[in-house]
């Protein structure tokens, strides 16, 4: 019986792909899975705690470097590699039958095993099927592998025959040397390129007890339709209810063809070691980071990425980095690497578990056959300066203060005209609302923000830095309050035109808003916050809408969206937010805004200035939530209630003549207005 328990959740139409699951001693394995290469005890560049946050779950060590240094008394010592290298999770330990195969001139190979001379010390070793299930042992792996003698994939048939049997023998001796041990044994099919030796090799090692089988001696000559053709033929000859496994494979468009053939598992040093060279994976197709087109590229790595390195430094600065031959640009493309691998698995997983697959191959295979295509080595026309960059009746503005937004074609109106957007966000929503404050104090229910204009973005992506801020100094993600940031806007083309050009909106350089606009919803990988978007008329969702506790209400402008500015509107918006203490912020400090609060039963002070406007508004539907916030705003008094009496918006335009006195009654009645006394404990009805 398997040591595993493997379990085939779906197999795709039209496709082989799997989707399955297993249990090591170290925690369940979900596949398809790509294993980060830690030859030595260490995946190049990158710590345990780092690996995690890209994704990686397995890791894969080699026994013969292993039992060259630091050597079987070591893991011993330890108790095993988890322990010394501080890794919690399920590692598959190689046999190193491959490091042999690639020491022509210092090996010599027979029945008994494989002797070759240490690189460390120059001692001559034996390794045989006993002694490396002996150092597995030792090292302490979930997975083991059996020692096979790997040849080229282009072996003659004669040599490729015998090796293919010499791997046979050895398997049945690994099997026997195992013993009771509770750790895992993989078997290895060889026979090289010819059909009826991989058909052979399969049917014999499927008849003994092995916990999964892999596919060895391929990605070592051969050409890929060569791979392809005989991953294909081993899979349909490997039994469905064991974990395959495609040894040394490899680049993104390999593994999902292998996918698509029926392979679950995969190792390859190519993340790291590309990295290393400067490439990055991305999802416009593979990047060259040496190369000096990226010198002054102040865009993200790849805009649909979460990882650190996309989310914090720009191309220009990976550029330097790689072309000064520091380290931490080998360790910032690697965590990049490795975190856009383990998306592409679990994006595989997804689609076989909706049957999609099949439709997923298709658009996925161009996708990872790109490279740099935005930024080509020769220009395929002559290069012309760029004119306005546009999307429907919105352009790029860029303000003479030195910043960039969103200005609309039809109106002329400028979407932050005199602040740059993540300026005034920070200013009046973030710090004004006390966000931070609210993120570390304990409450479990969750804290709903509304996000009234969604815009390009700049509110809500201030509320994500902001979480993420609290959440990298939290010791325990929980102790973040969880969020659900709610964002409402009718015409996505702002957003649309700035994440396409997000070089000029810095706070785009995130993946968050880019998977807002194709999913209509974001979470993100800590499960502390959800982002949603409801498209359409801000009015039509308001019934069937959370209950908010803080209200970013930032609509285009009185004259675009004045029925977002209505006493209508904020009485419903009260209606819905009764049951809470709800705080609404806006940038507008306009008497008709404040006036239609207030009508509305609002409590309303005076928010900070931001720009050349000397205040802005900020509006509470229970009156002790006024007096006790922390920003301490000032409610409107007497001097406000006197200028609204002289004004022209003392009242809405479309009130009647005969409804004025009332109107006016109602204002000058208000709770808000009733003395220097202390504001009573009042909640709108």
């Amino acid at each position: 019986m398997s040591r595993l328990n493997f379990t085939l959740a779906h197999t795709a139409s039209g496709s082989k792909a799997r989707a399955a699951s297993f249990t090591t001693r170290h925690g369940p394995v979900q596949t398809p899975i790509f294993m980060p290469v830690g030859t030595q005890a260490t995946v190049k560049s990158m710590t345990a705690p780092t690996l995690k946050t890209t994704g990686a779950n397995v890791l894969l060590a080699n026994t013969y470097h292993l039992l060259l240094r630091p050597g079987p008394e070591v893991f011993r010592k330890f108790g095993g590699i988890h322990n010394f290298m501080q890794w919690d999770g399920p590692v598959l330990t190689d046999s190193g039958g491959f490091q042999i195969f690639s020491l022509p001139n210092e090996r010599a190979m027979n029945e008994d095993g494989a002797h070759f001379k240490s690189y460390v010390d120059g001692r001559v070793y034996l390794l045989s099927p006993e002694s490396s299930i002996g150092m597995q042992k030792d090292i302490g792996s979930d997975i083991m592998m059996v020692l096979d003698q790997c040849i080229p994939s282009t072996a003659p048939r004669d040599q490729a025959e015998a090796a293919m049997h010499l791997t046979h023998r050895w398997a049945e001796r690994s099997l026997r040397a195992r013993g009771d041990s509770p750790q895992a044994l993989f078997g290895i099919v060889q026979g090289a390129c010819h059909r009826d030796l991989r058909i052979q090799s399969a049917a014999f090692l499927r008849q003994l007890e092995f916990d999964g089988l892999a596919i060895g001696g391929l990605a070592v000559g051969e050409t890929h339709d060569e791979r392809y053709t005989f991953t294909d033929l081993a899979t349909d000859h490997l039994p469905t209810n064991l974990p395959r496994y495609l040894m040394g494979v490899g680049t993104p468009i390999d593994i999902l063809e292998a996918v698509h053939r029926g392979v679950d598992m995969f190792d390859c040093i190519i993340p790291s070691q590309l990295a290393q060279r400067g490439v990055a994976f991305t999802s416009q197709g593979k990047f060259m980071l040496r190369r000096g087109v990226y010198k002054l590229d102040d865009t993200a790595l790849d805009a649909d990425c979460l990882c650190s390195t996309c989310r914090t430094y720009s191309r220009a600065y990976i550029h330097h980095l790689v072309k000064a031959d520091e380290n931490l640009g080998w360790h910032l493309l690697s965590i990049h690497n490795f975190t856009f691998y383990h998306r592409l698995m679990a994006e595989m997983r997804a689609s076989i578990l909706r049957d999609e697959f099949t439709a997923y191959y298709e658009r996925r295979k161009p996708e990872l056959l790109r490279t740099d295509e935005e930024n080509p080595a020769r220009p395929t026309k002559p290069v012309r300066k760029r004119g306005p960059v546009r999307l429907g009746d919105y352009e790029i503005h860029r303000s003479p203060h030195g910043f960039n937004s969103i200005r609309q074609l039809s109106s002329g109106e400028v979407m932050h005209s005199i602040n740059p957007p993540a300026v005034e966000a920070q200013r009046l929503y973030i710090e004004q609302s006390a966000l931070a404050a609210r993120l570390a104090a304990d409450g479990d229910e969750e804290l709903v923000i509304w996000d009234v204009g969604l815009g390009a973005a700049s509110n809500a992506m201030a509320v994500l830095q902001c979480f993420e801020t609290q959440l990298a100094a939290a010791r325990d993600p929980v102790s973040v309050r969880a969020v659900r940031l709610v964002s409402f806007e009718r015409d996505l083309d702002p957003l649309k035109l700035a994440a396409r050009e997000a070089a000029y909106f810095p706070h785009l350089r995130h993946g968050a808003p880019h998977y807002l606009l194709r999913d209509l919803v974001w979470s993100h990988s800590s499960g502390r916050l959800r982002w949603e978007l409801h498209v359409g008329d801000f009015l039509d969702f308001l019934p069937s809408a959370l209950a908010p506790d803080l209200i970013f209400y930032d609509p285009f402008s009185l004259k675009t969206d004045a029925p977002l500015w209505t006493v209508e509107t904020f009485a419903r918006i009260a209606a819905q937010a009764r049951r809470k203490s709800a705080e609404l912020y806006t940038y507008s400090a306009a008497t008709s805004v404040r006036v239609a609060l207030l009508a509305a039963g609002f409590f309303v002070a005076e928010g900070v200035g931001t720009g050349p406007k000397a205040t802005t508004t900020v509006a509470f539907n229970r009156a002790a939530a006024l007096a006790e916030h922390p920003g301490q705003p000032r409610p409107l008094g007497a001097e406000w209630l006197e200028r609204w009496r002289r004004s022209d918006a003392q009242f809405p335009k479309q009130l009647p003549e005969n409804q004025r006195a009332e109107f006016a009654a109602r204002i000058s009645g208000h709770p808000q207005f009733a003395g220097d006394r202390a504001l009573p404990e009042t909640t709108i009805a």
